[in-house]
């Protein structure tokens, strides 16, 4: 396994206004199930709970 496969970027989506906001990376084989983080959403101008999405 290399370096790059277990580094992944995942899309995180909010879920009061259901778009897509923000792309980071996540380590796969660390954090196995989604990431939930709390982030500013310009849309709702709140900080807002993103999920991760596929």
């Amino acid at each position: 396994m290399a370096a790059s496969d277990k580094r992944v970027h995942v899309t995180l989506e909010c879920q009061t206004c259901k778009r897509r906001n923000y792309i980071t990376t996540k380590n796969k084989t660390n954090q196995r199930e989604r990431i939930e983080l709390k982030k500013y959403c310009r849309w709702d101008r709140a900080h807002t709970l993103h999920k991760e999405t596929r």
